[in-house]
């Protein structure tokens, strides 16, 4: 590990479905800037002392290495963290929030003073969210439905139709639970599917069609309109297969800009 690098661990939680995260401080000059890309997920993150909520994002988030710091967090799945908030997602879109600006500033100072006094921030940050969970029950189960359909590649209008609920409907209960309606969410999870296959050395051809995507094409228009950037950018050579030749928006001299391990919407932010 260089020493201007952040070393990112996650863990499955014991809250269904969710991910514990941890992100070291760096041990020399601050990082480079990078992107968070959308994944469909909340989080909530202990830094410096304080509790901030990570919203749904729409597109890449990019980080202020200023503000970058050691980082304990909970990556919440769809549809989950409103449910134990008490905000609907569409509220938090494409934000970073304090948690004391959601909740009683004393609720969150006695929350903030017990994660920052345990020898584990991160289990403590875990330990809460239980707690939390066990008050406020599950998520509604058909929004959870409709994220695991989306999630395996089904159309908007197929899982509409296996959950029952008319187009406005699911729009609508989308919103609260996901923070953007369902198109957005298909279109987040398909981006996260190609990009989980690339990373186990598909070529990016066969791994959008393997998530869903028309072809490559559509594929590099969609990294660029989520992400902000390309599949060759995006990964280090080491870890992407090198681009078919004459692949759009694919040329070999992207390719390395951004080394960084993929993370979490939220991921490495302190704000």
């Amino acid at each position: 590990m260089s020493p201007t690098s952040q070393r990112y661990r996650e863990r499955p939680s014991r809250l269904d479905g969710s991910v514990v995260w941890t992100l070291d401080a760096p041990s020399g000059p601050r990082p480079e800037a990078r992107s968070v890309l959308p994944d469909g997920c909340m989080d909530l993150i202990w830094t410096a002392g304080r509790l901030v909520v990570a919203g749904p994002d729409t597109r890449a988030f990019r980080v202020d290495p200023r503000t970058s710091g050691p980082c304990a967090a909970v990556r919440f799945g769809p549809g989950t963290a409103p449910v134990l908030l008490g905000v609907p997602a569409h509220e938090l879109r494409d934000r970073r929030v304090e948690l004391a600006e959601l909740w009683p500033r004393t609720t969150v100072a006695a929350v903030t003073g017990r994660i920052g006094r345990a020898a584990d921030p991160a289990t403590a940050l875990e330990e809460f969210a239980l707690a939390r969970a066990a008050e406020t029950g599950p998520p509604d189960p058909l929004t959870a439905a409709v994220a695991d359909r989306l999630r395996r590649g089904s159309s908007v209008a197929d899982t509409a139709a296996e959950v029952g609920l008319g187009a406005r409907q699911l729009h609508r209960r989308s919103l609260a639970a996901f923070g953007y309606g369902p198109k957005t969410l298909a279109r987040v999870l398909r981006l996260q599917r190609a990009l989980a296959l690339v990373r186990t050395g598909l070529p990016y051809a066969d791994a959008a069609h393997a998530a869903g995507c028309a072809d490559q094409a559509h594929l590099a228009r969609e990294m660029r309109a989520l992400a902000g950037t390309t599949l060759g950018a995006y990964f280090t050579p080491d870890e992407a297969p090198a681009p078919e030749e004459g692949a759009p928006g694919e040329a070999a001299g992207e390719a390395g800009a951004n080394s960084d391990t993929p993370q979490p919407s939220g991921s490495s932010t302190t704000a």
